[in-house]
């Protein structure tokens, strides 16, 4: 303003206008006088305004309405000079602002009419435009007006004026925005605006807004009506208009002030209701369109995408985006899905080519980006625009590879055939491919698949210079060079990749520094000052939150797309360059993945770089795998499908280097190009720089990295670096010069890599090595089944990794070595001897290291790093070993003194060898371990003593070598004298050592736990000692066995009294007790088998020819000195507390012992018990010696304990063993005292005899030749036993008991005898002796018997049972015992030499045990038990088996002692009986007497047949005898006795009395074996009873005469038979049987004549009378036989009848008589 204000430039203006006016007055003199006049006032006007103002310049703009008048006359002229003249002037006027409002309408008007006349028409231009730039007096009309005026001029005729015409229009709109800018400016201070609305009202009005704002509201207004072909508002006097530069106009507007229309509402409504929906419609035809589409299918011609208002468009389209986005969400999403939309293949080469420059203008704007994802990704139920972009762009891609482009070719979507053959055809139009025929590719381009496209240098990194999009003067679509859209798409993705990484990655940055410096601040203790800052904190926190949910999203919508994208230009791109850039993006985005944590998209791009590196589909099936799942994925943009493209192998590349794959089989070579060593470099690059983010995929990366080292031959060297190797088989690696050199960067950078290991942080660090182990373990997999070089890439990297990681060794030790471990025990030998020579390396490299704090500080360091050497000692290979005892040996002697905690490490190395590692191996071990114990048992901690004797013990179980073992047993010698002689200073450190460890033990809250706990570490010391020499006791070697057995008691006996008394708890139970089991165990499974011999040519005896034998010499000693230890030490063991489950235990064992199928041990078990039996009851407390006060040994509570006896019957090993000791705790209680505490030792000893006893004596179910049947001496002393202990227990002693005995009793005596030991056993048959056995048996039951006798009433209930068991004994003599199911021989009949079982000859034994039978039951019959528990009955019944057998008893000696046992039982025990007669308790017993007479008086076994007459004769006085005992000790007493059993006795005698015998006698013999003696006995005792008798009752007359009767009938019966028989056999004689039987009755008929004479006559019935007449006429029929002996039996039966013939005394009586007779007839017929 003050170039125009100065002085002299108003007086410069002055002049001016003075000399314009004058000049138009000179113009116009002649023609327009008017003019000339008004010329003329003005000069005078102006002269009288300088003269009166001082502000000459306002003074002017007041009264510019009169001084511009003679200007605006002088272009009414249209004159052309004068008109120039005066807007020249009027131009002047204006530039000095000195025109009002008025004058400036006036103006315009004049310029209006001027341009209706044409007239000057750039000048008119030239003066609108000064006028509106001035200043801002042009308002409304006036205003619109002017713009009118020159977009009329802008479409004249003349080309110059149109264009300048366009460049005013252009410059006036800008104006009217720049004024609304300057207006807003004016006033910002003083006037509060308006809050910008977004979504506006539907309102139009715009008097809310300030002048400059309206106008530049109704211009912008109009021109979206003028471009949507509507009649503007404002603009009045428009004639015509274009579409394009409509768009121009709105576009620069929108672009130059976005301001305007974000401040000012009614802008936004604009931009929201008018320019979106416009840009939308105008779109139309290019959405609609489709290349190649016939028009029939529409009704209407689909209008053709105009290449000027479509290139415009997507002009707007990029401003409105970029500007205007906040404002416009959802216009926006419509426009970026068209943007999309318009890359389709379908659509014209052209607007695809400026579509692509559109979306690479979005794709440079990374905050644009963040927004789309912000405002669609992220929110649901949206269009997911930002991943449609990127998807579109890579579907783009793929689609130029598919459907190549050739200018604008049109080729029909859909139809890949059709595409396919395009795509040759083009292919051979193609000057870049003819070019390439001759194999040197110029032009940097794309090829794939025969398809080559060139890559253009298009625009400069990350800006998107658009040549399309500025095409504003193009009318025809442009022809898109070969390549164009590619390059563009391809720099699209670059930038895209570069601008979202570097935002993100900066965003982090933020972040992070944020996130320190709040965890520093909430570090400190919160003042109130700063509780604001903490508030600031978390609200950063939240916006991180939020923050990171954007950038997951974005790189989760875009990496797919890329992906896919990226690996298909990495397989096309044949340019270094542009390989280059493309590894780059891929790179980022993995490691902007990474630093995200998104996995699964970091694995794919890293994927996608491997497989770069590798030779097209090389075998990696960790590439593959994570390949598989992607391809898997198809993604699908706006409804296309873009699939994975999977590499094409025809790439032009040059081939570098030909090698050999990594792979089971390897087939033929592989070869690797320069791509894949560039990629290769990349992925080194990756791996490098940012190794903290890569977590799980070092997999991919390390394995890609393995098999590339394997192809180009790099081989591991010391340290694990990797040095160019040769090939070790196959054809070898060819290398071209330019990799040779390369390699050794290549190594050096491998190595670097692994060195930058020691910056990760812990956590990548264990992902790296999980990596790398994961590796190995492939490669040992492959190494497997054979001998090939293995891949040493992993063992060799991980040494590396260990070795620059040693300041943190810690953290990665376990994994490192756990795996190295692992390698150790692979079969490959190579492989074997990298991971021990890693292994080995890593742990002196340890050791050696100078830690902080050092070793001797820190021992669990030490620990960890020796670790590994004794995990070795679990792998068997002898290589593997020989190395760890080389590392043993150099530590020892580098770090031997300095070992301390190390020594339990070392010791065990040595102590690890085992058995079958070779004699060489233990050898060298065992002298180690000698050396130790010569000079290093002072310097080690007293702690280690015990592994010390873990390890001596150890060599002991090797077997290799006798020698060694029998020498270690002499060092646990050596050791026990060595604590014997430093006991004292042992025991002081031990006591430290265990008070520190109580103390932590304390602290943690656990218990200390150690081996023998309760038990002072001294004596656990002696406790190791001893439970490892009791492992040597149960060695598979006898020598050993036995040598380790002698130690052990000698050891126990010798330094026994230096134990606590309470650790001899422990000895007993863990070491004693536990060695027992195992002996037992051992034994128990010892095989059979029989041994030939014992190594070299020494001889085995027979009695050890068996493992099962050595082992049973085992058991003896071991049990034998068990057992002494509890004779010589029972004075300490009896106050322990728990002696009696101790006790119990010992007699489990002997019990187990004693009933093992051998009999040796079973033998030695019972001498055992007798030993322990033995013992004495302890003494008194008076007499007792000091020993420990009693009131702290603790007793095992026993349930049920009520009295004395019930305590000792209490069964108290139901329970095994090993509960019991895991049962056993020390509670306290009271003190019980020494006899019930006896007496339940006693009754355990009972039980356990009653355990053997039962189980030994029970036969197996089945046999064969093994099965184990107990020898005669071990029944023997089992049952020698039972006296000695019943004396202990016979005060509780019950009848179960006596049961319980009772059947293991029998059960001995039925065992049988093996026939090769019969003959030291048994008598000779014939000899009537008892065994052993039979002897110890009897006395067992003497003993009882005896004690019975002189016991209690309750004891002498036990007779009964004694009875029983006696008369069990006595059955044998008839049914000898069976054993089970077991055959038994007859001795006689028994080989010697065969296994067979010889049955015992149990006569001897039966009847001395009736013997004993019948002297106790003299003693005992009248005993109360006795009677009521029937024994008498039992007797009888017993004796009736023998008695019935008769001549078939086995002996003949059997019976008669059975007759005479009867008699004499029967002449106590039948007065007794009678006695009790009213009870009832006999009434059984009768029947069972009857019956028993009955069998042995009719047997039914017939008399030998060499059996002499006197035999006979003495054998019938024996049945004699027994009719005499019926006559005198029962009939007499027939009222006391039950009827029936009389009854039973009459039927005998009766048939005894006309016995008819069997035909087997000779003639001569016939009259002695008749019995005649024995019948007549019976007759006359029949009779006798029959009427000698008062007769008391009417029933037992009625027997007698029932006896009569039967008898006299039968008499009858026979002589009829008899007469009727001699009749018919005339002459013949008939059968001695029957003549014997006819003389038998005779004779009979005669004794009972007699009988009858000498009864007392009241006493005979008269019936009887009557029958016996009744047979005399039967008698007189006999007379005709010819018989001489039945004739004379026959006279002497006749006789007698003299005596009934004499007349009747009396009438009456005479009558009885005949009326009898008569009766008797009558009954018979």
């Amino acid at each position: 303003m003050s170039g125009t204000s100065s002085p002299e430039a108003v007086k410069k203006l002055l002049e001016n206008m003075q000399g314009d006016l004058r000049g138009l007055s000179l113009e116009c003199r002649k023609k327009f006088p008017p003019v000339k006049e008004a010329a003329e006032s003005g000069i005078i006007k102006v002269k009288t305004i300088a003269a009166r103002n001082t502000d000459i310049l306002a003074a002017l703009k007041e009264n510019s309405s009169e001084v511009v008048q003679p200007f605006l006359m002088g272009c009414g002229t249209k004159e052309p000079k004068i008109t120039q003249l005066c807007l020249a002037a009027i131009q002047r006027l204006m530039s000095h602002e000195v025109v009002s409002e008025a004058a400036a309408g006036n103006i315009i008007n004049m310029l209006w009419q001027l341009m209706e006349n044409s007239l000057e028409e750039l000048k008119l231009l030239q003066t609108v435009l000064v006028l509106l730039t001035t200043n801002t007096v042009v308002h409304d009309e006036a205003l619109s007006k002017a713009i009118v005026l020159c977009f009329r001029l802008h479409f004249t005729k003349d080309n110059i004026t149109n264009n300048t015409a366009a460049a005013t229009v252009r410059q006036v709109v800008t104006v009217v925005f720049e004024r609304v800018v300057a207006e807003d400016e004016r006033y910002k201070d003083t006037i509060e605006q308006p809050a910008a609305v977004q979504g506006n009202s539907n309102r139009r009005s715009v008097s809310t807004l300030k002048p400059c704002a309206k106008d530049a509201y109704m211009l912008f207004q109009d021109l979206c009506q003028l471009v949507n072909a509507d009649a503007p508002y404002w603009l009045v006097g428009m004639t015509e208009m274009t579409r394009t530069f409509g768009l121009e106009l709105l576009e620069s507007v929108l672009n130059d002030f976005p301001q305007v229309f974000l401040q000012h509402q009614e802008f936004s409504f604009l931009l929201k209701e008018r320019v979106c929906p416009l840009v939308i419609k105008l779109f139309s035809p290019n959405i609609k369109f489709r290349q190649g589409s016939s028009t029939s299918s529409s009704p209407a011609p689909v209008e053709k995408p105009y290449f000027p208002i479509c290139m415009r468009l997507l002009r707007v389209v990029s401003v409105l985006i970029k500007q205007f986005y906040s404002l416009l969400v959802t216009e926006c999403e419509i426009f970026l899905s068209l943007l999309v939309k318009f890359l389709d293949a379908d659509k014209p080469q052209w607007l695809r080519a400026v579509a692509v420059e559109s979306i690479h203008r979005l794709c440079v704007q990374p905050q644009l980006l963040r927004s789309f994802c912000q405002s669609y990704d992220m929110k649901q139920h949206s269009t997911k625009v930002f991943r449609d972009i990127v998807n579109a762009l890579g579907s783009f891609i793929q689609s130029l590879f598919l459907v190549p482009s050739t200018g604008n070719t049109s080729v029909t979507p859909n139809q890949t055939g059709s595409n396919a053959s395009g795509s040759t055809g083009s292919a051979q139009t193609n000057p870049g491919v003819l070019g390439m025929g001759g194999g040197a590719t110029v032009l940097p381009a794309f090829e794939y698949r025969g398809t080559w496209i060139p890559i253009l240098n298009v625009t400069v990194q990350g800006s998107a210079k658009a040549t399309y999009l500025e095409m504003l003067d193009k009318v025809e679509p442009p022809t898109i060079p070969e390549g164009y859209a590619m390059s563009v798409a391809f720099h699209c993705l670059l930038d895209l990749v570069r601008g979202i990484t570097t935002m993100i990655e900066g965003e982090l940055g933020e972040a992070e520094t944020v996130n320190q410096t709040m965890t520093e601040t909430t570090s400190l203790p919160a003042q109130a000052s700063e509780r604001q800052d903490l508030q600031s904190v978390s609200d950063q926190s939240d916006k991180e939150l939020v923050n990171r949910a954007v950038w997951e999203e974005m790189v989760n919508a875009c990496w797919c797309g890329l992906l896919a994208a990226l690996s298909l230009l990495l397989d096309a791109s044949t340019d270094e360059a542009a390989t280059e850039n493309i590894l780059k993006a891929e790179l980022t985005m993995a490691a902007l993945c990474g630093r995200l944590g998104l996995v699964t998209s970091r694995d794919a791009f890293i994927t996608a770089i491997c497989k770069g590196s590798l030779p097209p589909h090389y075998a990696l099936t960790v590439l593959n795998s994570t390949t598989a799942a992607l391809s898997s994925k198809s993604y699908s943009i706006q409804g296309q499908n873009v699939q994975m493209i999977s590499p094409s192998s025809e790439s032009h590349q040059q081939v570098v280097a030909v090698g050999q794959p990594l792979a089971l089989q390897p087939q033929g070579t592989v070869m690797l190009t320069s791509k894949n060593i560039q990629c290769m470099r990349t992925l080194l690059n990756l791996a490098h720089c940012h190794g903290a983010v890569l977590g799980t995929s070092w997999q991919l990366v390390l394995a890609t990295l393995q098999h590339l080292v394997w192809i180009l031959g790099l081989k591991p060297g010391v340290g694990g670096a990797l040095k160019p190797g040769r090939a070790v088989e196959g054809p070898s690696t060819v290398l071209t010069t330019a990799v040779m050199t390369d390699l050794p960067v290549i190594s050096n950078i491998l190595s670097r890599l692994f060195e930058s290991s020691q910056y990760l942080d812990d956590v990548s660090l264990h992902h790296l090595i999980n990596a790398l182990c994961s590796l190995s373990l492939e490669a040992m997999d492959m190494a497997y089944g054979n001998n090939k070089e293995p891949s040493l890439f992993a063992v060799a990297k991980l040494l590396e990794t260990g070795l620059v990681n040693m300041h943190r060794i810690e953290i990665l030790w376990r994994p490192l070595t756990g795996h190295l471990l692992e390698v150790c025990q692979h079969p490959n030998s190579r492989m074997r001897e990298w991971g021990a020579e890693a292994l080995t390396s890593l742990i002196k490299a340890g050791l050696t290291f100078s830690h902080d704090p050092p070793l001797s500080q820190n021992q669990r360091l030490q620990l960890l790093l020796l670790n590994p050497l004794k995990e070795l000692s679990n792998i068997s290979h002898p290589d593997i070993r020989i190395k760890q005892l080389e590392c043993v040996l150099q530590i020892l002697q580098s770090q031997g003194d300095s070992l301390g905690p190390g020594w339990p490490l070392v010791l065990g190395v040595m102590g690890a060898i085992r058995s079958d590692q070779g004699e060489s191996l233990i050898r060298t071990a065992f002298q180690c371990l000698q050396l130790v114990v010569t000079d290093f048992l002072p310097t080690m901690p007293c702690t280690c003593l015990q592994i010390v004797v873990e390890v001596a013990g150890s060599f002991g179980l090797h077997n290799q070598e006798l020698n060694i073992s029998l020498t270690s047993i002499g060092l646990l010698w050596n050791i026990s004298d060595y604590f014997f002689q430093r006991g004292e200073i042992i025991e002081k450190e031990l006591n430290k050592e265990e008070a520190v460890l109580q103390k932590q033990a304390e602290e943690k809250g656990v218990v200390l736990n150690r081996p023998f706990h309760p038990a002072p570490p001294f004596d656990c010391l002696w406790l190791c000692l001893y439970a490892k020499l009791g492992e040597l006791c149960v060695d598979p070697r006898p020598a050993v066995r036995k040598s380790a057995g002698q130690t052990l008691f000698s050891t126990i006996g010798a330094h026994g009294t230096l134990l606590q008394h309470s650790t001899w708890h422990t000895v007993i139970w863990k070491v004693l007790f536990h060695l027992l089991d195992r002996v037992r165990e051992s034994s128990t499974t010892a095989d059979k088998e029989k041994i030939e011999s014992g190594g070299g040519n020494i001889l085995i005896h027979h009695s050890r020819d068996t493992a099962e034998k050595q082992w049973a010499e085992t058991w003896v000693l071991t049990l034998a000195g068990v057992a002494r230890i509890f004779n010589t030490r029972r004075y300490l063991l009896q106050p322990l507390g728990d002696f009696s489950q101790a006790w119990d235990v010992l007699l489990d064992h002997i019990q187990s012992a004693a009933l093992s199928k051998n009999n040796e041990v079973s033998l030695a078990a019972l001498k055992s018990f007798q030993e322990i039996l033995q013992i004495v009851s302890p003494v008194r407390d008076s007499e007792k010696p000091d020993t420990p006060p009693a009131i702290n040994v603790s007793v095992p509570v026993v349930v049920g304990t009520t009295t004395a006896t019930s305590l000792g019957r209490s069964f108290m090993r139901t329970d095994s063993i090993g509960e019991r000791m895991g049962r056993y705790n020390g509670s306290e209680l009271p003190v019980v005292t020494d006899e019930i505490e006896d007496l339940n030792l006693w009754w355990a000893a009972w039980n356990s005899w009653y355990r053997i006893g039962s189980e030994s004596t029970k036969p197996p179910i089945n046999f064969d030749k093994l099965t184990f049947i107990p020898s005669q001496p071990f029944l023997t002393a089992l049952i020698q036993i039972f006296p000695a202990l019943y004396q202990h227990i016979k005060t509780g002693f019950s009848m179960d008991d006596l049961q319980k005995l009772g059947v293991i009793l029998h059960g001995a005596v039925s065992v049988p005898i093996s026939s090769d030991a019969s003959p030291f056993i048994l008598p000779s048959y014939t000899e009537a002796v008892l065994t052993s056995l039979q002897e110890a048996v009897l006395t067992a039951l003497d003993v009882l018997q005896k004690a019975i006798c002189v016991g209690s009433e309750n004891m002498q209930i036990m007779y009964p049972a004694i009875f029983d068991q006696l008369l069990a004994f006595v059955e044998f003599s008839c049914k000898p015992p069976q054993y089970g199911q077991l055959e038994t021989k007859h001795i006689a009949n028994a080989k010697y030499n065969q296994a067979e079982w010889v049955a015992l000859n149990y006569v001897p034994f039966a009847e001395r045990s009736l013997e004993v039978v019948v002297d106790l039951y003299q003693k005992t019959a009248c005993h109360k038990a006795v009677v009521n528990e029937k024994v008498l009955q039992n007797i009888i019944k017993t004796l009736r088996i023998p008695l019935s057998l008769k001549y078939s008893c086995p002996s003949e000696s059997t019976w008669k002692l059975a007759v005479s046992s009867l008699l004499k039982v029967l002449s106590i025990g039948l007065p007794v009986a009678r006695q009790h007669a009213s009870s009832g308790k006999f009434d059984s017993m009768w029947p069972e007497l009857a019956n028993t007479f009955e069998d042995f008086l009719f047997t039914k076994s017939t008399p030998p047949d060499n059996l002499s007459i006197q035999e006979f004769q003495k054998n019938e006085s024996i049945d004699v005898e027994v009719v005499q005992l019926i006559s005198t000790e029962i009939l007499p007493y027939a009222n006391f006795i039950p009827k029936e059993f009389v009854g039973q006795i009459m039927t005998m005698l009766n048939k005894g009395s006309i016995h008819s015998q069997s035909s087997s006698f000779t003639e001569a013999e016939i009259d002695i074996r008749m019995r005649e003696e024995f019948s007549k006995v019976c007759f006359e005792t029949l009779l006798q009873f029959s009427f000698s008798n008062k007769v008391t009752t009417p029933q037992e007359g009625y027997i007698s005469r029932m006896a009569l009767s039967v008898l006299l009938k039968r008499s009858q019966d026979v002589l009829h038979r008899y007469i009727e028989d001699e009749r018919l056999s005339g002459k013949c004689p008939l059968p001695r049987q029957q003549v014997t039987e006819i003389i038998f009755v005779l004779k009979a008929v005669s004794t009972l004549i007699d009988s009858l004479k000498k009864t007392q006559p009241e006493n005979v019935d008269a019936n009887t009378w009557a029958q016996v007449i009744a047979l005399y006429p039967t008698l007189v029929e006999c007379i005709t036989c010819s018989s001489s002996e039945v004739c004379s039996a026959l006279k002497e039966a006749l006789v007698p009848f003299k005596d009934f013939m004499h007349p009747p005394a009396s009438k009456d009586a005479w009558t009885k008589i005949v009326n009898a007779g008569a009766m008797y007839h009558k009954a018979k017929t």
